[in-house]
């Protein structure tokens, strides 16, 4: 309980720190420039309040952007969001005080801020994450799997062997006692892919030794997560609407998508006209890339993207795009890793085929296959699809489609315009993401494990019973 209290004391600090010497830094450059250009007399409460309102537009940023999550995150991604949130913020308040000025405001000191508030921002992270690792070093952990082979989730852990340490793993069917007496010796237990009964029991069971746990959820459980809590005289209730946005919501976000679709249509029409140019000048071919995808309720419509790949590139049937995909053309990568290639699609938001914000669109083919293994995949079909979304911003392109439709049915049942505007935001910060638009393995057509997969994951399971 000590150590809980000064791990919140000490994050709390931190962020204060930081929080500080950005505003500090806007403060020195407002009070020896900026204040000085204004024409009409900028009283001292006033410069005060514009300081402290910089402060707290770079703290809603950073938050948005997830900086904050120290010990969560990869040092090199809380820099990357720390670095874009003082960039939007410095931004922001360069339009704030040209509007205080009813003129545009001298740039230079600007890009001047942005350089000193990422060189602190580097500081800081990397400080922020000795601190942390000398403080909580990686937890030992023991995994506790059923069904599914975890070999896959294993491989994602060990990639933050600075937080978690798989020290141990075993298998529900070693039998009750033999699980129980596995546990006492851990202060984190996962619980990967057991039955509801035996799952709820070992939960309760590490709740009466006050044992962390990670549980991965159910379909069921994102479901109940969404509900809404209802109080019947004495007995509380969970409803689950399951019917995606209600009437009034499902307005306001078409209101939405027309409005923001056609500012992006005006504002990326340069970058959309050399796009087109480029892919056209390369071999000749057809500039957009057209298929039919599936909406709500498992409409198809067509939807359109600009050409990414050969001409050719599905004369032997449709497919995901790999790593290191042969078929993409050079210009192709270059707007696949820039997510350029996606622009055309704001057509298909304008004619109300596509959301701005929702499940990505699958193909009718590859849909009845993952169906065949997932009945439940059909479930994201209760929104629109959508050009970004909650899979989009948390996952990655090769996600499993199980882990996919988990993350979108999150979205679906928590879902508030609120949480459309923060995955637009989001949607910024994985743009130059390598790892969000990297391609599914050579030997897969979709986006599901093939039998070569599963044997590696065969081997990793073997290599932690011994």
């Amino acid at each position: 309980m000590k150590n809980n209290v000064f791990k919140r004391v000490a994050t709390i600090v931190l962020k204060f720190l930081i929080i500080a010497a950005e505003t500090g830094v806007f403060a020195y450059f407002w009070f020896t420039f900026y204040r000085k250009l204004i024409f009409l007399p900028f009283w001292n409460r006033g410069n005060w309040a514009l300081v402290a309102l910089y402060g707290l537009i770079v703290l809603l940023f950073s938050k948005l952007f997830g900086g904050f999550r120290i010990g969560y995150l990869k040092s090199q991604d809380i820099l990357y969001s720390m670095s874009l949130a003082s960039i939007c913020t410095n931004l922001v308040s360069y339009l704030q005080m040209s509007l205080i000025n009813r003129d545009f405001m001298p740039y230079e000191p600007i890009v001047y801020m942005i350089f000193i508030d990422i060189i602190l921002v580097f500081f800081w992270t990397f400080t922020c994450s000795y601190i942390y690792k000398r403080l909580y070093p990686p937890q030992k952990m023991l995994v506790i799997y059923g069904g599914r082979d975890p070999g896959d989730f294993i491989e994602k852990l060990n990639k933050r062997r600075d937080k978690y340490d798989v020290s141990e793993m075993i298998d529900i069917a070693a039998g009750e006692e033999a699980v129980y007496k596995k546990i006492g010796s851990y202060k984190s237990v996962i619980l990967w892919d057991l039955t509801d009964e035996i799952r709820n029991t070992l939960v309760k069971h590490c709740m009466e030794r006050s044992i962390g746990c990670y549980i991965t959820p159910k379909i069921s459980d994102i479901i109940v997560l969404g509900s809404e809590k209802i109080h019947l005289f004495d007995t509380p209730l969970l409803y689950c609407r399951n019917m995606g946005p209600q009437e009034g919501q499902a307005i306001m976000k078409r209101f939405m998508d027309i409005s923001l679709s056609l500012i992006g249509l005006v504002v990326t029409f340069p970058v959309m006209a050399v796009s087109a140019l480029l892919i056209k000048l390369y071999d000749r071919g057809p500039v957009f890339y057209k298929q039919n995808r599936l909406t709500l309720n498992g409409r198809e419509f067509q939807i359109y993207k600009f050409r990414s790949m050969k001409v050719d590139s599905e004369k032997d049937g449709a497919r995901l795009a790999s790593k290191n995909d042969d078929r993409i053309t050079p210009v192709g990568r270059i707007l696949r890793n820039l997510h350029f290639d996606e622009l055309p699609q704001l057509i298909n938001i304008l004619k109300g085929d596509m959301s701005l914000v929702g499940p990505r669109p699958e193909r009718k083919e590859i849909m009845k296959k993952y169906c065949q293994d997932i009945p439940e995949f059909s479930y994201r079909l209760k929104m629109k699809a959508g050009l970004t979304g909650y899979a989009q911003v948390y996952g990655k392109y090769n996600t499993t489609p199980y882990d996919k439709l988990k993350l979108d049915l999150f979205y679906i049942e928590n879902y508030s315009l609120f949480l459309d505007l923060k995955i637009i935001l989001l949607t910024c910060r994985i743009f130059f993401l390598k790892e969000v638009s990297e391609g599914v393995d050579t030997h897969q057509k979709d986006a599901r494990k093939n039998n070569p997969k599963e044997k590696e994951n065969a081997k990793l399971v073997s290599k932690w019973k011994e």
